[in-house]
């Protein structure tokens, strides 16, 4: 079963990313300093993650952390 949007964003949070405009209806844009470039998240915070979600919100931690 796949995590919910909400876990995914906690995970950013907790990581460093921060919430920042320019999302445009259920997308929430993410930027952390030593990340090029934002993550992207659409749904709502009970919505089961994609695949490619949580391979992307995987990827960015792993980036941040080096």
């Amino acid at each position: 079963m796949a995590r919910q949007i909400r876990k995914l964003i906690a995970e950013l949070e907790n990581a460093g990313f921060a919430l920042v405009s320019g999302g445009k209806g259920s997308h929430r844009k993410f930027r952390h300093p030593r990340f090029p470039g934002a993550v992207i998240l659409s749904g709502k915070d009970r919505d089961d993650a994609h695949p490619y979600q949580e391979k992307q919100v995987r990827n960015a931690i792993r980036e941040t952390s080096r």
